[in-house]
């Protein structure tokens, strides 16, 4: 079974037509604004197209983890706010999902309209496990879009949920993908079955326990795999190093262990940092050293130091790996980009990107916003992912329940 796409119910016609969108708007919020937009923007396309061709748009997302009831400061009131900044179509908001606010908002949309409904995550049947109360909710939300309603999976980051607005609602509605799911698969498989060689991914973030799969399915496709991040101190302290009161997964040695002989085994280059930002504390003003790997607890704070960025010969290294690439994967920041001190480990990397001749992917979560943050231009990268979470696990070769849905 092949999922139909956007362009096919554009060419089935929408006019007047109420579609209900399942959208991935998920973003960072600070004293009830938004501060990074990233995926309202990627979204706002296949709204508009579908407002440009007369349709009645409907907007299902979620916000945080509210725990299946009403939070202020999970309301997107704020989103739509950005939205509608964002964009020349008009914008409204209902104050519930699928109450009284969202049937009267939808009785009264326009053709060529959006209409964003409140937080999914605010009915606990979202998230249940009871299959039943899946159901009707998705079928309660089906029911604002009327007889000739449809529905758009456009929500990649949310694919991997069996959720009752990503997988549910396909069952009770003609489904379609968005350009965004359309795009992201797209990409993925370019990844995991044909990519370019020589193939380098780039794996950072805290802990090596978030992407011990992906390392896992990666290993035998990739040429070399460049670790960076908190993570990189189970491998350090694997290879018998001394890492201070850096981040670490002791429970985790010898998994990473396997991976440095799986990587040998697969002809695959596995490259540790040789160098640390060491500091005394985790603070964007404490005092820091640049030391090597072999000597993390020589510094000025002896074996009280902790780890917070890959060092400058490393940013380098990694940075002449991507050169040499022709496709380069990167998901999770080298450091604690968020302060100055230690940014500039992904700074490089990010650099190294949008500089490289290599078709390039940013696997979406921190190291897109670590793309926005530190002020490189989205046009320089291959692809800025959207997935988060979901990107990852068809990485480790999961079955996404979204996707399943959708007949793919």
């Amino acid at each position: 079974m092949t999922a139909k796409t956007l362009e096919s119910l554009l060419d089935e016609g929408v006019q007047g037509r109420s579609v209900l969108v399942r959208s991935d708007l998920n973003v960072p919020l600070a004293d009830g604004a938004v501060t990074d937009d990233g995926r309202i923007r990627a979204s706002l396309p296949v709204l508009e197209r579908l407002a440009a061709a007369g349709a009645k748009v409907l907007v299902a997302a979620h916000l945080g983890r509210p725990k299946g009831e009403p939070v202020p400061e999970f309301s997107l009131a704020p989103v739509a706010d950005r939205m509608g900044e964002l964009s020349s179509v008009t914008v409204r908001r209902a104050e519930d999902l699928t109450g009284p606010s969202a049937r009267e908002a939808a009785d009264a949309l326009g053709s060529g309209e959006v209409l964003l409904l409140e937080n999914v995550r605010f009915d606990p049947r979202e998230t249940s496990k009871d299959e039943g109360e899946r159901q009707t909710l998705a079928g309660e939300l089906a029911a604002l879009t009327g007889p000739e309603g449809a529905f758009v999976n456009d929500a990649f980051g949310a694919v991997h949920r069996a959720h009752a607005s990503v997988v549910d609602i396909a069952a009770e509605l003609p489904a379609y993908q968005g350009d965004l799911v359309a795009s992201e698969l797209k990409v993925l498989e370019r990844l995991t079955t044909s990519p370019e060689r020589p193939y380098t991914v780039i794996l950072g973030g805290s802990k090596v326990s978030d992407k011990l799969a992906v390392i896992e399915n990666l290993l035998p496709k990739a040429d070399t795999l460049l670790i960076g991040g908190g993570m990189v101190f189970t491998f350090l302290k694997a290879q018998g190093f001394g890492i201070g009161k850096s981040l670490v997964e002791n429970d985790k040695l010898d998994t990473v262990s396997r991976f440095m002989d799986l990587a040998a085994e697969h002809d695959c280059r596995l490259v540790l940092p040789t160098d640390i930002v060491m500091a005394s504390a985790f603070a964007p003003d404490a005092e820091r050293e640049v030391l090597s790997v072999d000597a993390l607890e020589t510094g000025s704070h002896g074996a009280d130091a902790l780890g917070l960025d890959i060092g400058p010969k490393s940013a380098e290294l990694f940075a002449q790996s991507i050169a040499a690439s022709k496709t380069v994967f990167w998901n999770g920041p080298m450091g604690v980009f968020e302060m100055e001190a230690f940014s500039h480990g992904t700074r490089t990397v990010a650099d190294a990107l949008s500089k490289a001749e290599a078709f390039s992917v940013v696997g979406g979560g921190d190291s897109a916003a670590a793309v926005r943050t530190l002020g490189f231009d989205e046009s320089g990268f291959g692809h800025i992912s959207t997935g988060g979470g979901a990107s990852l696990e068809y990485l480790e070769g999961k079955t996404l329940p979204g996707i399943q849905a959708l007949g793919l």
